[in-house]
């Protein structure tokens, strides 16, 4: 048995036992976990999840982004598809930029330059969880402008400074073309029989493909909140449940519920831990693109450097 088998048997060992050793703590923090599944993500995810996954289903993303396609394209110029994703990575919170992005890219609507850019910016915590949970509930209430600009101006900033540097020949030349191209092409035939046989179905058919893939995505991201709540058992435990550290460590395994534990105390750890999303949110855009040969590495240097950008931001802000 190698090292990484090694550690990973030590560590569930260790989890299992302490699991059943507390089980009252052990109890309450996957209860919470699941708490904060059903209440938060289920009402403000799943609905999307079922919109997206029509659209996506029935090629209608291109003319839903044509609304804003004269204003962004001039600054990305990428294509429609690419715009669609950058409007619900914005714009209906995280993981739905990671979800778009994967089904985009398996269904051959983005080439995978197109994909990895977009994964580097375009899946953000939504406003509404911003404005209405998260800001509450770490005291803040004036000067909106300035944590706005924070959570969403700096991730916008940030992929155009990728497009026209990092990203800038991996995007040449694809902005809304006609044809399939760069990665997509070896597979075109396959693509373009797919694209054709999903035209020929009905709405109730894509209704139905959504409203499975959304049950299947809104499970799997209760799957990690119940077991990333869980896990907070282990620092909890071995440190004791009055350790200074602990809300920060809450905090980065599962975003939501060490929101609650940070609280104003810790109000600037938040907000710069919240474009990173926490561990929790590492796995469930993991699993959102787990179908398809995109980096979740890449994602997370790309994560760690907006964190560390909003860090720099508020020094300055605040």
């Amino acid at each position: 048995m190698n090292i990484k088998k090694k550690i990973y048997t030590a560590f569930f060992l260790l989890l299992t036992a302490l699991i059943l050793t507390n089980s009252e703590s052990s109890l309450k923090l996957a209860l919470n976990g699941l708490n904060l599944w059903f209440q938060k993500m289920i009402p403000t995810l799943f609905p999307f999840m079922i919109l997206s996954g029509i659209m996506v289903r029935m090629n209608l993303t291109g003319d839903f982004a044509a609304l804003f396609y004269p204003i962004l394209h001039p600054l990305f110029s990428l294509s429609k598809n690419a715009v669609y994703c950058i409007i619900m990575g914005f714009l209906c919170g995280f993981p739905m930029g990671a979800k778009v992005i994967g089904e985009l890219y398996e269904r051959g609507g983005l080439s995978k330059g197109e994909a990895t850019y977009l994964l580097a910016f375009c899946n953000n915590i939504g406003p509404i969880y911003f404005m209405g949970f998260a800001l509450p509930s770490i005291g803040i209430t004036g000067k909106l402008w300035i944590f706005l600009f924070g959570m969403y101006g700096l991730p916008m900033l940030y992929g155009l400074f990728l497009r026209y540097t990092v990203y800038r020949k991996a995007l040449t030349d694809i902005s809304d073309k006609k044809t399939l191209s760069g990665t997509r092409a070896a597979n075109a035939p396959s693509i373009q029989k797919h694209l054709l046989s999903a035209e020929n179905q009905s709405l109730l058919y894509h209704i139905d493909d959504s409203i499975m893939s959304a049950i299947n995505g809104i499970t799997s991201l209760g799957g990690y909140m119940i077991l990333f709540s869980l896990l907070n058992l282990v620092p909890q435990v071995l440190l004791g449940s009055q350790a200074p550290i602990l809300p920060l460590l809450n905090g980065l395994l599962e975003i939501t519920s060490g929101i609650n534990r940070m609280g104003s105390t810790f109000a600037l750890a938040v907000l710069i831990l919240l474009p990173f999303g926490g561990l929790s949110c590492i796995a469930q855009t993991y699993s959102m693109i787990r179908r398809t040969d995109l980096s979740i590495k890449t994602y997370v240097v790309h994560k760690l450097m907006l964190s560390f950008l909003t860090a720099l931001y508020y020094a300055l802000m605040l």
